[in-house]
């Protein structure tokens, strides 16, 4: 049976924390755009009872507290934050969409301690102002449920869409703070690390979801190709959630990776 996570905040800052037993590896989890702690439910059910799990809300997302000049190096610097506060010494990143450029730079900043990374639907270049301004003008303007079916035909793959778990990612996205979406589509729209990708020396999995319209298939294994001895794997019957829509073969290549030194 899965042990329980504590959940509890600091400093405005809402996270769920296992501690690992008995030397198992620790897994920090960093989620997407428009989504809380919940993105990772189903993957961390999968995950053996001894890991210890550590999650939290981007600011101003789920139960987190906004806080003005959000940039991807504030979310890191949130994340280590959390890392220093509990204790962890050695972990292993994973990153979803936005989740994976705070655990690029987290790779970077903590390339000592972070002994494994894993990056999902994700790029090191996400987007342009062409694309991410008038999404921000339009959720600031009218709120996320303006834009929201065009969000989750993009999130999806169409046969998810049809089912009965579809209504409760819907109500997640739209239940995002406007302001703290916003302020997280401008930290990614500014956000550009290609240049750092071959400065990333941990060993990496990079996975896409093959019907992922956010971040395509073919954007994500650009990036793998970046980073020296990266492994690509594509999840068939998959958008840009794998880790919703496919939980158990995430977990399975989650594990497999963190077993190879």
């Amino acid at each position: 049976m899965p042990r329980p996570e504590n959940f509890t905040s600091v400093d405005g800052l809402h996270y769920g924390w296992r501690p690992a037993e008995a030397g198992a590896p620790t897994l920090l989890f960093a989620n997407s755009l428009g989504t809380d702690v919940r993105v990772w439910d189903r993957v961390g059910a999968r995950l053996p009872a001894q890991w210890g799990i550590l999650r939290f809300d981007k600011r101003g997302h789920g139960l987190s507290r906004f806080q003005a000049g959000l940039t991807i190096e504030t979310m890191a610097d949130d994340a280590e934050f959390l890392l220093d506060h509990l204790g962890i010494g050695a972990f292993a990143g994973v990153g979803l969409s936005v989740g994976g450029l705070i655990m690029q730079r987290l790779a970077l900043r903590r390339e000592t301690t972070m002994t494994h990374l894993v990056l999902a639907d994700t790029a090191a270049k996400i987007g342009s102002e062409e694309v991410w301004n008038p999404r921000i003008e339009t959720v600031m303007r009218q709120g996320i449920a303006a834009i929201s079916d065009m969000i989750l035909a993009r999130w999806f793959a169409p046969e998810y869409q049809t089912t009965a778990d579809f209504s409760m990612w819907q109500l997640m996205l739209e239940r995002t703070p406007a302001e703290g979406y916003a302020a997280v589509c401008a930290a990614i729209r500014d956000a550009d690390y290609r240049a750092d990708l071959a400065r990333i020396s941990l060993p990496t999995l990079v996975v896409a979801g093959a019907q992922d319209s956010s971040t395509q298939p073919a954007l994500v294994r650009e990036t793998a190709e970046q980073i020296p001895g990266a492994r690509f794997v594509e999840i068939a019957d998959a958008g840009h959630l794998p880790c919703v829509e496919q939980p158990e073969r995430f977990a399975a290549l989650l594990m497999e990776h963190l077993s190879r030194s």
